[in-house]
């Protein structure tokens, strides 16, 4: 019997791989991105202190009557712009981008392009 390949454990483990060379301080922290089937989630993390910083998710009241009726690249694009508001708010001007073992294509792409043009520098 053929075994059906899990592509979410071979991304788990490219995500691991990225994790050795990334690592966010408090001068520049990490923008973390995990995304579901149907959502998308975004954080702020400061690995020194291994605390959460900012974060921003499709789930949230604000930002779900905001991307009610968008497709999921529009509504990943408005998470990026909504999480880059809060960092400059926090006082947070540059980061380190995780993709999350994602491929840079698609939501997570239009996250990173909604953060910077938000103005969130990576």
């Amino acid at each position: 019997m053929i075994s059906k390949i899990d592509k979410n454990e071979i991304r788990k483990a490219r995500h691991n791989r990225m994790r050795f060379k990334l690592n966010g301080t408090a001068e520049m922290p990490r923008l973390n991105v995990y995304r579901s089937l149907s959502n998308i989630y975004a954080q702020i993390i400061d690995d020194t202190k291994g605390v959460t910083l900012v974060s921003a998710n499709t789930l949230e009241k604000e930002v779900a009557a905001k991307v009610s009726g968008m497709n999921k690249v529009s509504a990943s694009k408005e998470v990026g712009k909504t999480v880059a508001e809060r960092a400059l708010a926090a006082g947070i001007k540059s980061v380190v981008f995780d993709r999350g073992g994602y491929k840079y294509t698609g939501r997570i792409a239009a996250l990173a392009d909604g953060a910077r043009e938000a103005g969130l520098e990576f």
